[in-house]
């Protein structure tokens, strides 16, 4: 099933699913690709939009972007508890144990892992696994959050994130969701234009939040070299827009507004 079918089954199903209902379970068994390399266009497109160079190995996000039909296949499954629309992405955790190469035939795998409460609803873990020759070549956990009213504890308000160092300021284009949306297939249209995200509740189109943690990835020294990433999207950035890129080496955030205050991105890398 494409990702567009899966998008328009997940917007038919989702008015009938109901977040956070007692009992609730994930489906059972794990959803697979064969063994494919990446289509060299598509991954060239990839690059160019993300600023990853544009030889060489494998960027570190590009197994969640061929995965991430086979996530929208899982989440969109009648037997799935939390309606797809609405869904909101709110951390991933990377780790690469080998620098995979573009002609890598990655066989791959998606599989919902936990069902946990969160204090503003319910939060799904979606795990991703890449495999050659049998070998676990690399894997991911995702965070997915379906807002409902709930009763669980609000979490301690953790302190404010100290400033990075600026490293850049990058101005955004209108265009952005659109174009990386044509390089990744992930078209959800909060990301397309500011009609549809109105859709959902947002004033403009917003940018994907896996293109903010890959482009941030693109300006480290050596992406080739990475081998873990954390990263927690805080806050949506709307199209066009202006932020800045700051990063110590290790920890990096994407901040916006006037004077940076406002926190889009947190992440680490090892």
């Amino acid at each position: 099933m494409s990702l567009t079918l899966s998008l328009a089954r997940g917007a038919v199903t989702s008015p009938f699913k109901r977040a956070g209902r007692p009992g609730a379970t994930l489906p059972a068994g794990r959803l697979r690709l064969p063994a494919a390399p990446p289509v060299p266009a598509r991954l060239a497109a990839y690059r160019t939009i993300c600023g990853f160079p544009a030889t060489g190995p494998l960027p570190v996000t590009y197994p969640h972007v061929l995965a991430f039909p086979l996530a929208m296949r899982l989440m969109t499954r009648r037997d799935f508890p939390l309606p797809v629309t609405g869904l909101v992405h709110t951390w991933i955790e990377i780790t690469a144990h080998r620098t995979l190469r573009p002609e890598d035939s990655l066989e791959l795998t998606v599989y919902a892992e936990e069902l946990s409460p969160h204090r503003r609803g319910t939060e799904v873990t979606v795990v991703t696994e890449a495999r050659l020759a049998d070998a676990l070549v690399w894997e991911s956990r995702s965070g997915y959050l379906s807002r409902h009213a709930t009763r669980t504890e609000a979490a301690p308000k953790k302190e404010p994130a100290a400033p990075l160092p600026a490293l850049a300021e990058w101005r955004l284009p209108g265009d952005l969701g659109r174009r990386y949306a044509a390089a990744s297939g992930d078209r959800n249209p909060i990301h397309l234009h500011p009609l549809t995200a109105r859709l959902f509740g947002f004033p403009r189109a917003i940018a994907h939040g896996m293109w903010t943690v890959a482009r941030c990835l693109a300006e480290t020294p050596d992406p080739a070299t990475l081998r873990t990433v954390r990263a927690d999207f805080r806050a949506p950035v709307l199209l066009p827009g202006t932020v800045t890129y700051a990063s110590d080496g290790h920890a990096f955030q994407l901040r916006g507004g006037k004077d940076g205050e406002r926190l889009h991105l947190t992440g680490t890398t090892g």
